[in-house]
């Protein structure tokens, strides 16, 4: 069965379906080929089921939330202030890349969106300062996925959804190794200019005075996202309500900027529906599709395929690893999640594993693919901003950050408290 699975996951994706309906598709022919039992009956009623939740609704606020702030002019505002901070470091301006994808990371929520956001404010000023087109965009890939592991994410309420995770401990639990993350990137960047300066572009310094005026610009910011993030881990407000003030919070900011319009709002909207629409519709699809696979028995097979190895829990771990290492060259990352969670996550904890420690594992396993090729999402985002150059350029620029990321697996592997130290200190 999984041959027939992972095959016909590949040839549909590769006629450009949409994954929605490709999850379906593959649940109707698991139904009919594999199940004993007739299980479109209730295929009515799973669709119900799954997408009447309130734990869901957080998730078109928070994309809401970001689409007012991308909009309504803040990213530009966002970049100058971090370029004044960033670019004396060897790489110069690359730095304010990783450093204005972290800071949208912190509102958006979306990696797709985070990238796209600081592609389309960078990419003008890579060819004027002559940086090489290679690192400067592969450093936009890499610094967007930060908007899956930086709360709030997505993705983390995705899993918190279908693992009943609490989704407050998640969003604790990636707010320290995405920061380190970032870091670690930008000292990566410094390294490889350190190395080959050519590639950095020019360095500058600006006057304290205009390093402490762009602070204005950030405040915002910094302040929607205490207000979010506190307001959850305080106890006042679910992860939902908190995005709805947060909705609130990103439309004042707009308009103390002179951001807010008619225009402004409807396309925000419009791009809400769109994005909200395909995350439901491959959450609804994966849905069905594990619900078919449980009752042909994949689950249990997977379980004693992993079992018969006869390796202990940390064998298991790694095996696990280069699965998803592997899938994520072929398959969309949220499609990636909701398929095998149902199935992963059971024998991961069985093996003693905490369930929040695994999804930030994960989360850094699905940064990867974000920018491997050939379905890396991030890099097809930013060839599109750069409108010229060949897409191997962003491909290869990117390569540093997946092998940086490929190390956060292990440290966090060796050291699995970097993702648990802060959830158990304000349990």
């Amino acid at each position: 069965m999984i041959p027939f699975i992972t095959i016909g996951l590949l040839g549909l994706l590769s006629l450009s379906i949409p994954v929605g309906i490709v999850l379906f598709l593959l649940g109707f022919g698991v139904d009919q080929f594999f199940s004993l039992f007739p299980l479109l009956r209730g295929l009515g009623n799973m669709v119900w089921s799954t997408s009447n939740s309130a734990t869901l609704i957080a998730i078109p606020f928070f994309v809401l939330l970001g689409e007012i702030l991308v909009r309504s002019g803040i990213a530009e505002r966002t970049y100058a202030a971090l370029d004044k901070w960033v670019s004396w470091l060897p790489g110069g301006l690359i730095h304010a890349n990783v450093a204005t994808a972290t800071m949208f990371s912190a509102t958006s929520g979306s990696s797709v969106a985070t990238a796209a956001t600081v592609a389309t404010v960078a990419m003008p000023q890579a060819d004027r300062l002559g940086y090489d087109p290679r690192l400067f965009s592969g450093a936009i890939a890499a610094g967007g996925t930060l908007g899956i592991m930086i709360p709030p994410s997505i993705n983390l309420i995705v899993y918190g959804f279908l693992t009943q995770t609490s989704i407050p401990q998640l969003f604790l639990a990636g707010l320290l190794p995405g920061i380190l993350l970032a870091l670690a990137f930008m000292l990566v960047t410094v390294c490889i200019c350190v190395i080959w300066p050519s590639l950095g572009g020019e360095r500058r310094r600006f006057p304290l005075r205009e390093m402490i005026g762009g602070l204005g610009d950030l405040l915002p910011i910094f302040l929607l996202f205490s207000a979010i993030i506190g307001a959850i881990y305080k106890g006042w407000a679910t992860p939902t309500e908190a995005a709805s003030v947060g909705v609130g919070g990103a439309l004042l900011i707009a308009a103390m900027f002179g951001g807010v319009s008619l225009g402004m709002i409807s396309e925000a909207i419009v791009g809400t529906v769109k994005i909200t629409s395909m995350i439901m519709l491959v959450i609804i699809g994966a849905s069905f599709l594990n619900f078919t696979l449980s009752a042909a028995g994949l689950s249990s097979e997977m379980r004693n395929l992993l079992e018969n190895l006869g390796f202990g829990p940390l064998m298991t771990i790694f095996v696990v690893v280069l699965i998803y290492i592997v899938l994520g060259f072929f398959i969309e990352t949220l499609s990636l999640m909701v398929v095998t969670i149902p199935i992963v996550v059971p024998i991961v904890t069985g093996l003693g594993y905490d369930p929040v420690w695994f999804g930030i594992l994960m989360i850094v396993l699905i940064e990867m693919a974000l920018i491997t090729p050939p379905v890396g999402l991030n890099l097809y985002v930013v060839q599109g901003a750069r409108k010229s150059g060949n897409m191997s350029e962003v491909m290869v620029g990117a390569a540093p950050y997946a092998f940086t990321m490929l190390c956060m697996v292990g440290v966090l592997i060796a050291y699995p408290d970097l993702a648990l130290i802060l959830p158990r200190l304000l349990q």
